[in-house]
């Protein structure tokens, strides 16, 4: 999907706890809730080992206003208790990309 530039990325780079302890009901109602979001684009992750998520965003306002959210600041107090060792947020302005497609 072609996202019109420029845009935001949120990276959310992590290592996991052992368990699931609810992370995976947790990890698919917070993707749900953030595709309703204003501002929200496109969603993609990955985990093997160190997981990958990163969501893309309008504008850093649709961010702050999603960050803002009482169930996603739950999940994040949940997530630095029970789910997560480490993590690193990183938020990046996308100007170009490319890609490749065989």
């Amino acid at each position: 999907m072609e996202l019109q530039k420029p845009y935001y990325a949120v990276i959310f780079t992590s290592l996991r706890t052992d368990g699931d302890n609810g992370y995976g009901e947790m990890a698919v109602a917070m993707e749900e809730m953030a595709r309703k979001q204003p501002g929200f684009l496109d969603f993609e992750s990955a985990r093997d080992g160190l997981g990958v998520t990163i969501s893309y965003w309008e504008s850093l306002e649709a961010i702050a206003h999603w960050k803002a959210q009482m169930e996603h600041r739950e999940a994040q107090k949940k997530g630095i208790r029970t789910w997560y060792s480490w993590y690193k947020v990183r938020i990046c302005k996308v100007e170009r990309e490319y890609e490749f497609t065989k």
